[in-house]
């Protein structure tokens, strides 16, 4: 992708969503790459791969990175069972999720994050302040993100092997699933998901939502026209509404967190010195070459 000297484009990295792809991938077949005092670094490892496959991809003027600080959010207290589902994260895991940030800061990259929010909220909130200064991509395997898209806005989703991305607009995003952005969170809203362990309206799955929403347009539009829907239909959604409404509110990204990005600081230059003495230190000298 071309990118011209007077036209900045920033790139977002949904930090988390890097580093648990990269941990699993780097520990393919069990092998965990450490150095040699025994600290893991294979998640930290195949982040960088991934972070440089991009910027040599997208070619960004500007760069920053988003992350997830501790694992209780807003959410959870709108909902208990949040998330609730999750497994703890692999214990070789857990000392690379503070080293990944010293690394990502040791390249001259920003790290940004809020107690209390996700990183994709942080990720909404710092894409629609700069959108107005600078082309925004969004780079993240998290499909909930497309919901962000807008003409300024653009969602990269990382698919299986190096170097295969999935580019979303407004324009692409419709040629293929038939939904403008706002849709996605009003197809959640009735389907919930699993993943996130928020169950929408039950009974309903993708495919009986994605029909709602495109006869009807969004949750709303489905509510005020109840009695034109089959019976079985109406029942589920007459008795899930209240969760039908806490669900679109916890697939909602919030786009108003209190944090603050100045783009000018999120300018892309590699900071050589202190990016080689970290990668001598984590013992990546395969590494190296990337930094120039």
């Amino acid at each position: 992708m071309e990118n011209s000297e007077s036209n900045n484009r920033t790139l977002i990295v949904d930090g988390m969503a890097l580093l648990f792809r990269a941990y699993y991938a780097q520990s393919y077949g069990g092998y965990i790459r450490k150095t040699s005092d025994g600290t893991p670094t294979n998640a930290i490892f195949g982040f960088i791969h991934y972070l440089f496959d991009a910027i040599k991809e997208f070619q960004p003027t500007h760069l920053l990175c988003c992350w997830d600080l501790g694992s209780s959010t807003f959410r959870n207290e709108m909902y208990s069972s949040y998330k609730a589902n999750r497994a703890e994260a692999p214990e070789e895991l857990i000392p690379q999720f503070g080293l990944v940030k010293d690394v990502v800061d040791s390249l001259g990259i920003p790290n940004f994050g809020v107690p209390g929010f996700e990183a994709d909220d942080c990720i909404g909130t710092i894409a629609y302040q700069i959108s107005s200064e600078t082309e925004v991509l969004i780079l993240t395997g998290d499909h909930d993100m497309l919901q962000l898209v807008t003409d300024k806005i653009s969602v990269i989703i990382m698919k299986k092997g190096k170097s295969n991305y999935q580019v979303y607009t407004p324009v692409s995003l419709w040629d293929e699933k038939e939904l403008h952005p706002s849709q996605i969170v009003d197809m959640k809203a009735f389907m919930g998901d699993t993943a996130d362990n928020y169950p929408g309206v039950r009974g309903i799955g993708e495919k009986t939502a994605h029909k709602l929403i495109k006869e009807y347009g969004s949750v709303l539009g489905v509510l005020e026209n109840l009695e034109q829907l089959p019976a079985s239909i109406k029942l589920k959604i007459e008795s899930n509404t209240d969760m039908l409404y806490l669900s679109k509110d916890l697939a909602t990204i919030k786009v108003d967190v209190p944090i603050e990005c100045v783009l000018d600081e999120c300018h892309w230059k590699i900071n050589r010195t202190s990016a080689l003495q970290k990668f001598e230190e984590l013992e990546f000298s395969s590494l190296i070459k990337l930094i120039g």
